[in-house]
């Protein structure tokens, strides 16, 4: 086992270098990823910009801002987004264009040196939420992938309406636990790797059973693009081990090669 995936893993990387090898002249792509992957693009993208000469224009925003910008008419080279399907309408990007590069899981957060509330168990949770002075995540009106799966969990433990007075909602990934770690929300729930490179707040646990999510990441190559063969390389990039040890990490599962 352990060499088939030693095995897998050259190939990832002996393709990349086809791929860079295939890509005469720098390319600078434009890429639309989402506020979640800031931290892991943040590395990766200086790493992949030094190993092909090729240059990234990153923006970030919420999946709800990029489906607006995409269906819009706004083109982009490479599309980093978790439910990527909803770019694939109007032919933004073929299916067969998509690559599946991480996972993601939500967890919960507390302000640093605060009481660790048990979260162990769904009863646990509703118990800690329900006793809790306020709690933040992202609005879901804003397309965050986190934000509209903590509201369908609320709605699983039948507490939506005792929560909706004391929740602090937000626009931006990394407003969760700023807002906790500067006291005005006792509880934050995200992505484990939004959360992680917050000052002043500490992690107690992710979501329990099945109320948690695996949230899948995707790169889509966009139809259209100018620069084919410096988006694949890209996308390579994102599964190779380099890019996935930064993906581990900042607190993703990287996609098995």
């Amino acid at each position: 086992m352990k060499i088939r995936s030693l095995f897998a893993a050259a190939n990832v990387g002996f393709m990349f270098l086809l791929l860079v090898s295939g890509e005469a002249r720098a390319a600078e792509l434009k890429v639309l990823s989402a506020l979640a992957t800031r931290t892991v693009m943040a590395d990766v993208g200086p790493m992949f910009e030094r190993a092909t000469g090729h240059k990234l224009a990153v923006t970030f925003v919420t999946l709800g801002e990029a489906v607006k910008r995409v269906q819009g008419g706004e083109t982009f080279d490479v599309v980093i987004m978790p439910a990527m399907p909803g770019f694939l309408k109007g032919s933004a990007a073929a299916a067969d264009n998509v690559t599946v590069i991480a996972r993601s899981g939500i967890g919960v957060a507390v302000r640093k040196g605060a009481a660790r509330p048990d979260i162990s168990s769904p009863e646990a949770l509703r118990g800690a939420l329900l006793a809790a002075k306020s709690i933040t995540y992202a609005n879901p009106a804003g397309g965050g992938a986190a934000g509209i799966h903590f509201a369908k969990v609320l709605d699983r433990l039948g507490i939506a309406n005792e929560m909706k007075s004391k929740t602090v909602f937000h626009s931006r990934a990394d407003e969760t636990g700023i807002l906790v770690a500067n006291g005005e929300a006792e509880i934050g729930v995200n992505q484990i790797q939004v959360l992680m490179p917050v000052a002043g707040i500490e992690i107690i646990g992710p979501l329990p059973g099945d109320l948690q999510d695996n949230i899948v990441f995707s790169a889509a190559i966009m139809t259209g693009t100018n620069n084919a063969e410096a988006s694949k390389a890209l996308v390579a990039f994102l599964r190779t081990p380099e890019a996935a040890a930064v993906m581990k990490s900042k607190g993703m599962e990287p996609a098995t090669p």
